[in-house]
Formats: C-alpha cells, structure tokens, sequence
C-alpha cells in the first residue's frame, strides 16, 4: 500500500460531523455502485482500506467503502467489476491545471490530468478560492470544504 494517508488528513467518521472539518481531504464526486453520480460538497474520506481503497462519509452520512479513480466526475462508472462505488477528488496543481488524484501517499499525490498527464506533487488542503495562492512551486492544492 505505500506511506498510508495521516489520520488528522481524514474525519474520524460520523461524530466529527458538524465540528470543525477543516483540513480534511474532501471528495469531489462520488458514484455509489449501481447508482448515480453525485457532486459532493459534503462527502469525506474517513479511512484508507487499501492505496485505492478507501471508506468515505457520504452526503446522506451513511459510510461506504469505495475505490479511488483519477477522472472526471462525468466519468465515474456505477457498474465496475469490483462492485465497490468509484470517487475522485480533484487537484488543482501550481499552474492552475486540473488535475485528479490517482493515488495517496502520506505527503504526496500521483495525479493524472484530463490530457492523461501524469506525476507526483506535494499537496496542501485549503478553501477553494484561498487555497491556490498559498501553494508555492511544486505544490497541489486539494480543496477542503
């Protein structure tokens, strides 16, 4: 699995709902198996089961265990062979490029950007709006909300 994710990064699950979430890495969209897909302003990952498994809290704050994709939330399958749901969280790397986390390491991401370019950054958690200033050369910014 590599350098799992740090606990203080995820929500420690049902109870840490409406306390602060600040600093906790948010899901962009998420598609449960078999169901539709949902842009998410409320979903979070709340433990890493694998290094593209993960169980996320999700917006009707039930919790479910689903698999990391790097594409677009339009591109989510609902019908992959695992039978898991699928979720991306997006990336929005120093020169403004969108990009999608394909994989989690504790300080690190590997992304893959909508033109299948692909690497490794540094990421930092901020506010959308506020966050894309703050990271410097070489930094990612995942949003948080």
């Amino acid at each position: 699995m590599g350098r799992p994710i740090k606990e203080s990064k995820m929500v420690g699950g049902a109870n840490d709902f409406g306390g602060d979430l600040s600093g906790k890495l948010a899901v962009t969209a998420y598609r449960p198996y078999g169901g539709s897909k949902v842009d998410s302003t409320t979903a979070y990952i709340v433990n890493q089961r694998g290094s593209k498994k993960f169980k996320i809290h999700l917006d009707d704050s039930s919790e479910v265990v689903m698999l990391l994709k790097a594409v677009a939330p339009g591109s989510l399958a609902n019908d992959n062979a695992t039978g898991y749901g699928e979720f991306c969280v997006q990336v929005i790397l120093n020169d403004s490029t969108v990009a999608y986390v394909e994989k989690f390491y504790n300080n690190t991401v590997h992304y893959v950007t909508s033109g299948g370019v692909t690497g490794t950054v540094k990421y930092s958690l901020g506010n959308e709006g506020t966050d894309e200033a703050k990271a410097g050369a070489g930094i990612g910014s995942i949003d948080v909300r």
